[in-house]
């Protein structure tokens, strides 16, 4: 059965069934004659399960356990509704707020006061404490940001822009126990501008579907990651200018430097925001 067979006994786009194919969810076998993907009838059932059981929200991650038998289907479904039944519970809450807030007509956000529709705050919150935790890590928005990006990509063209006259005709791109091991023109410099871009057009969404569909926070994921990987970018960009000049010898002293800022991030972004919070 071709691909477009498929697409007409499914319902499915061709981009849904390649998605499954590429995260080994379904394997079809190739035609012999042609080497053309020839799906069976056992394809196609395998097709409709995977998109049912996303369509209640289940992770392709754990659809992967289930085929794997890693994970009982029943045990998945159980998980899954629970998850559900507080949601439902938590919106049911929320909404029943709203319509209060609603029936007072003129509340406005100066006049708004919270203890007039919960009556103790203390268990509210920590009801909430999901939400909250999700709260603590807004600072990551910020290096997950387009002008995060802007920034770092504009730091690494400037910084080619301003060494580049006073570099030496070759550079080294590739090092070992301290020394270099490989050269390249000076012009080399502009390619981590370049690969900054690179990561934004077609590097990041391929993280960007990759985590969509394994985590809840998918898309600041993909994000904050792209920017991570720009951020190396402009390490090794600023790590070839200084071990030039014989400032610095050991790549290891710049990815000590990236981690110790990315623990930083991480650490602001979780620790900094609790307490207002509190």
């Amino acid at each position: 059965m071709t691909i477009k067979e498929v697409e007409k006994e499914t319902g499915l786009t061709r981009s849904n069934i390649r998605f499954y194919e590429k995260e080994k969810l379904i394997e079809p076998s190739r035609n012999e004659k042609n080497g053309y993907r020839d799906y069976s009838k056992k394809d196609i059932e395998t097709i409709k399960k995977i998109a049912f059981l996303r369509t209640l929200g289940i992770s392709v991650e754990d659809i992967r356990l289930v085929q794997s038998q890693k994970t009982p289907l029943a045990e998945l479904i159980e998980t899954q509704t629970s998850s559900l039944r507080l949601l439902i519970e938590d919106l049911s809450r929320a909404k029943a707020i709203c319509e209060k807030i609603q029936k007072d007509g003129s509340v406005s956000y100066d006049n708004l006061h919270p203890e007039k529709y919960v009556a103790d705050l203390t268990p509210y919150w920590s009801e909430h404490k999901t939400i909250f935790k999700l709260d603590s890590v807004g600072f990551l928005y910020l290096w997950g940001s387009l002008i995060t990006w802007t920034v770092i990509a504009l730091l690494c063209l400037m910084l080619a822009v301003l060494t580049y006259p006073d570099l030496p005709d070759e550079i080294p791109i590739q090092w070992s126990n301290g020394g270099a091991v490989s050269y390249a023109d000076k012009k080399f410099m502009f390619a981590c501008p370049l690969a900054c871009l690179f990561v934004r057009v077609f590097v990041k969404p391929v993280i960007y579907t990759k985590m969509c569909t394994a985590f809840p926070r998918g898309t600041l994921i993909a994000e904050y990651l792209s920017n991570y990987l720009c951020f190396l970018m402009l390490s090794a960009e600023l790590f070839t200018v200084l071990f030039v000049y014989g400032i610095v010898k050991n790549i290891a002293f710049v990815l000590l430097a990236d981690t110790a800022v990315l623990i930083g991030v991480l650490a602001f972004g979780i620790l900094a925001p609790r307490k207002r919070v509190h």
